[in-house]
């Protein structure tokens, strides 16, 4: 008999409206690094096609979440887009017997494979959307790009975007994240590029995609001038690199 290691539904916010057909909400992440307790917050956005939902970035709702999300239409598929994340999808394949995609390689909470892998140019339960691929990370990392409202680009850990620290994070991890400098929209964080080692080149691709909005696993949306500030984050980056 396989024990259930899943997460439970956590406290978390409200589903939220944005843009076009989307939905995001943020919740608590609580993970054992390096010897040390951190919770800080991590969002799922939720995108609805006609009555089909596809979750990204999955969140654990609880009771009263999930009537919410059940109200916007039905969940068919769920997208892993960081090697880091993905402990609450299989609550989601086995409560509404979702297909889930991820990148081929990434390492599943319940054993299992992806029913569908996350390729560049490949196909999608999203319409009008297609896969970026970080091809030099250590670990599978990818993006979404979701041709609407001029553009939203979606992102796991090699993007984040706190633009404070919220209620979600623990008085101690908010801190020490301050410190570190992890709290700034539409930042590529150190914590990420020390884990994947990425070549600057993936990025530079990354910048190439027409975008104005960005969706980070953690942080909430930030809307009109991603593309702007995404790429001051990266300049400033590889003058770091390069110094």
């Amino acid at each position: 008999m396989r024990t259930d290691t899943r997460s439970p539904a956590w406290p978390h916010g409200e589903l939220t409206p944005f843009l076009d057909e989307l939905w995001y909400v943020m919740g608590t992440n609580r993970v054992h690094h390096a010897g040390v307790d951190l919770q800080t917050s991590r969002t799922m956005l939720v995108v609805k096609d006609g009555e089909h939902l596809t979750l990204v970035n999955t969140v654990r709702l609880d009771d009263d979440g999930l009537l919410a999300l059940d109200a916007l239409g039905k969940v068919r598929d769920v997208v892993r887009l960081g090697a880091f994340h993905g402990r609450d999808d299989p609550f989601y394949r086995e409560r509404y017997d979702a297909r889930l995609w991820a990148v081929s390689g990434s390492a599943h909470a319940d054993g299992r494979v992806e029913d569908h892998a996350l390729v560049e140019r490949g196909e999608l339960p999203i319409a009008g959307a297609s896969a970026y691929v970080f091809r030099t990370a250590r670990h599978p990392e990818a993006a979404l790009l979701l041709e609407r409202s001029g553009g939203v680009l979606v992102t796991c850990d090699a993007v984040q975007s706190w633009a404070s620290v919220d209620r979600f994070f623990s008085p101690e991890t908010g801190a020490a994240f301050e410190a570190a400098g992890l709290i700034r929209p539409a930042h590529v964080p150190s914590t990420w590029i020390e884990a994947c080692a990425p070549d600057a080149s993936d990025f530079e691709r990354l910048l190439a995609l027409p975008f104005r909005h960005l969706v980070s696993a953690h942080g909430v949306p930030l809307l009109d001038d991603a593309h702007e500030r995404l790429a001051k984050d990266v300049g400033t980056l590889r003058q770091a690199t390069r110094a």
